[in-house]
């Protein structure tokens, strides 16, 4: 669903204000369009759940998923330092301004990463 929104004009347009301000993703506005930058990552979320959700029958590239969305999830965390509006105006520290709790789900996606990391290569060995 996340990696899916990324094809509509309404998420490519909320993603610009913290994508545009990264100095690991601005990039990707020189190179592509905001809905083709968006696209691509959409493509990269819906590949890596894919792959994660490929464990059953390819535990290694279930774990090649998970490790892909373990540094998408750390990018996107990199966004609380360069993103405006991670705080709420006039409170700061620890009070999440709408931008911040639009990417506090990564936190807890993240730790489902690791874990989904963790149980492929376990599963790879046996």
């Amino acid at each position: 669903w996340i990696g899916g929104m990324k094809f509509t004009a309404y998420e490519a347009k909320g993603l610009e204000s913290v994508v545009s301000t990264s100095p690991l993703l601005s990039w990707g506005y020189q190179v592509f369009s905001l809905q083709g930058f968006s696209n691509l990552l959409g493509v990269v979320e819906i590949v890596f759940a894919m792959l994660i959700a490929a464990r059953p029958l390819a535990p290694l590239a279930s774990a090649v998923g998970s490790f892909g969305a373990i540094g998408m999830f750390l990018i996107t965390l990199s966004f609380f330092f360069s993103a405006s509006g991670v705080w709420a105006k006039d409170y700061g520290f620890p009070v999440l301004g709408g931008t911040g709790q639009f990417l506090v789900k990564d936190l807890l996606l993240l730790g489902a990463a690791v874990w989904t990391a963790g149980e492929s290569l376990r599963a790879a060995r046996r």
